[in-house]
């Protein structure tokens, strides 16, 4: 049940992380609260506990991200969320396949804004001729934001379907 509503509240997520670039706390202060009643009545005081320790973990990995500006807080906090609702261990692993995801996107978005692709195929054509173009990556492509909440999901469901529990049906 945990694991549908964790795809769920990762759909919303994307979908407003992408739209407006924010992670609303309207959809996770409550996923959070209703994630601890949760293991509260399913498990009593060792199921908050291990909500409240994978969330302790999940929030502190990407806070010194977001501490040097990399990152915001609704992304730091929907990670957190994500270890209340799976534990530290999975939290721990998904961040792994979170941060590949990210890179990876980054990389993408560097190539492919403001024509950056199409300057780098013009520079190696030009040294083929044997004239030399000024090329390079922009200042304002490195410094270029994207909505890593998409990288968070997708390291999630990564770190689900690797634990069998993608489907729960």
């Amino acid at each position: 049940m945990l694991d549908v509503f964790l795809l769920i509240i990762l759909l919303i997520c994307v979908i407003t992380d992408i739209k407006n670039r924010k992670i609303y706390n309207k959809v996770i202060y409550p996923a959070l609260l209703f994630t601890f009643i949760f293991h509260f009545a399913v498990s009593g005081w060792t199921g908050i506990s291990h909500s409240f320790l994978g969330f302790l973990i999940g929030f502190s990995i990407l806070l010194i991200p977001y501490f040097l500006g990399g990152m915001g807080a609704g992304d730091v906090k929907l990670l957190g969320l994500i270890g209340a609702i799976k534990g530290g261990a999975f939290v721990f692993q998904s961040f792994l396949y979170i941060a590949l995801i990210g890179a990876l996107m980054a990389v993408l978005i560097i190539v492919f804004r403001r024509g950056i692709f199409k300057s780098i195929l013009y520079y190696f054509a030009s040294l083929r001729g044997g004239v030399k173009l000024p090329g390079g990556i922009s200042r304002g492509s490195l410094t270029a934001t994207y909505p890593y909440g998409v990288a968070i999901a997708l390291g999630a469901v990564v770190g689900m379907a690797i634990e069998g529990t993608l489907l729960p049906w």
